[in-house]
């Protein structure tokens, strides 16, 4: 007897998500008076937005970049690693172990639908924690616009 099973498909992050991701971003940024860049990855670690502030020192784009692809290729906020790559931590030789670089600094968070891994987002220019917050209010903003569809 075989069993069927069935397989809902989630909608992958669409370059709409992705500009909804950095323009709440940005906003929340904004209104903190930060100037950041933000990038958003889909669950491929490939580029769907990236904006960089005119203001923004200019290392801010790497920053959250890396921050997005971290949070993407572990699939947790990068504000919740950072203590795993200290000096006796799980994570400790990771951040220079692989070609393409992990941060693990506050700022990097991944993006799910329907409890599905489908991308990334990262911030860099503010503080860490201002960064992280930055990120947490872009993905509000994304989970308002997916249930009002």
């Amino acid at each position: 007897m075989s069993r069927t099973t069935t397989r809902t498909a989630v909608s992958p992050l669409t370059t709409e998500d992705a500009e909804l991701l950095l323009t709440a971003a940005r906003a929340a940024a904004e209104a903190a008076g930060v100037a950041v860049s933000v990038t958003v990855l889909d669950a491929g670690g490939h580029l769907l937005a990236f904006r960089r502030d005119d203001r923004a020192v200019l290392i801010s784009g790497e920053t959250s970049t890396r921050k997005a692809y971290t949070a993407l290729q572990l699939n947790a906020p990068t504000a919740a690693l950072t203590e795993a790559v200290l000096p006796g931590g799980p994570f400790h030789s990771l951040p220079t172990a692989l070609d393409r670089p992990l941060l693990f600094i506050a700022g990097g968070l991944p993006v799910h639908r329907d409890g599905h891994l489908i991308g990334a987002v990262g911030i860099g220019g503010g503080a860490p924690e201002q960064d992280h917050g930055f990120g947490e209010a872009a993905l509000e903003a994304l989970g308002r616009a997916g249930s009002a569809a």
